[in-house]
């Protein structure tokens, strides 16, 4: 049977889907990675716990499992770039570039390097082969589908993936570790991107740029407050904006609408539904199509512009190699530069670009 390299994280899901591999008589070896060694502590980012939670698991499962670090990798390819975006005062999605860079290009390298004739993870999403194409297909279980994250990888990548969780329902997941008496069966979710954990969001991104107080103003041109420096926020956000009460006595809450990079200003509305939070086009750049052509344009498509979002009705025009508009059906709330727009037919992930 071919040779499978699993990325065990530490969490039930690659658990389970090194246990599914193993009993289908795969020949399977547990991975490892370490994506991050600066404050690497036990309180926002235990990844000594994760490791020993993982070697848990392939004893009991009885593979090998082997711990390497990307953190120079993951500094180089991936935080530089999330620093960057957010100094241009832009929202990036690190997970995405994780996914292509680390996961399924540092990881992929490796395996390949144990002898590995594939590798696996345990995201939630699908892979078929249509005549000679590989296909990124949303997961079964909708609530937990992780297709939206992996919009990036390419052929090569996905001809080399299996997703064993692609089928099953979350809950399943949990049985099926919990019958196997995995050590992991009732370990909660990891959230966010491990070098940043559960710790506070801003009291993190202050350490590497210092802050840049402005101006916080309405759209007519008030100013209701200070803020601490744009790239702290992002379109939509409506905590930590300390403005205190309503000023109209309108009684709604304020929400981040826009920044003026140049004049360093933050633009806050108040409402949910205020005008200047809804859109109905977006320009993307930076675009990759997983099966190496581009899709029809004036064709209707789905598209998401956040993970935790409905599929929205779209459609596709000047698309060039480089950028697309995209026009939704209906206007889409808090559309955030950095932030990736990816596209559907029915439950195939066509892939995306970044939203500009």
């Amino acid at each position: 049977m071919p040779r499978v390299v699993v990325g065990l994280s530490g969490g039930v899901d690659s658990s389970v889907a090194a246990l599914l591999l193993k009993q289908q008589g795969y020949e399977v070896v547990g991975l490892f990675m370490k994506n991050w060694e600066d404050d690497d502590t036990e309180e926002f980012c235990p990844s000594r716990q994760d490791l020993i939670d993982a070697a848990a698991v392939a004893d009991r499962i009885g593979i090998e499992i082997e711990a390497v670090n990307f953190s120079k990798e993951y500094k180089e390819r991936v935080f530089a770039n999330f620093l960057a975006e957010y100094s241009a005062g832009r929202t990036p999605n690190p997970d995405i570039l994780c996914n292509s860079e680390i996961k399924f290009r540092a990881f992929l390298d490796h395996a390949m390097q144990l002898g590995a004739d594939l590798i696996a993870t345990g995201h939630y999403a699908r892979v078929r082969e249509v005549d000679g194409l590989f296909q990124l297909l949303k997961a079964e279980d909708g609530s937990k589908d992780q297709s939206y994250f992996l919009y990036r990888l390419n052929q090569s990548q996905l001809a080399k993936t299996l997703f064993p969780l692609g089928d099953l329902y979350k809950r399943d997941v949990r049985e099926i570790a919990r019958q196997a008496g995995l050590p992991t069966s009732e370990k909660k979710d990891s959230t966010g991107i491990c070098f940043i954990g559960e710790r506070p969001f801003r009291e993190f991104l202050n350490r590497y740029l210092p802050k840049q107080p402005g101006e916080m103003r309405t759209a007519e041109g008030k100013v209701v407050g200070r803020h601490e420096g744009l790239m702290y926020y992002t379109l939509g956000q409506r905590q930590g904006l300390n403005i205190g009460g309503s000023k109209d006595g309108s009684g709604e809450p304020w929400f981040v609408a826009a920044k003026d990079m140049v004049n360093n200003v933050l633009t806050v509305v108040q409402g949910h539904e205020h005008p200047l939070l809804l859109k109905q086009r977006l320009v993307a750049q930076d675009l990759h199509w997983i099966a190496g052509h581009q899709p029809r344009e004036h064709w209707v498509y789905a598209a998401k512009t956040r993970y935790r979002q409905a599929d929205a009705p779209c459609e596709i025009d000047s698309l060039i190699a480089s950028s697309c508009e995209i026009c939704f059906a209906g206007k889409q709330w808090a559309i955030t530069p950095g932030q990736s727009v990816v596209v559907y037919e029915s439950q195939v992930c066509l892939g995306g670009g970044i939203i500009v």
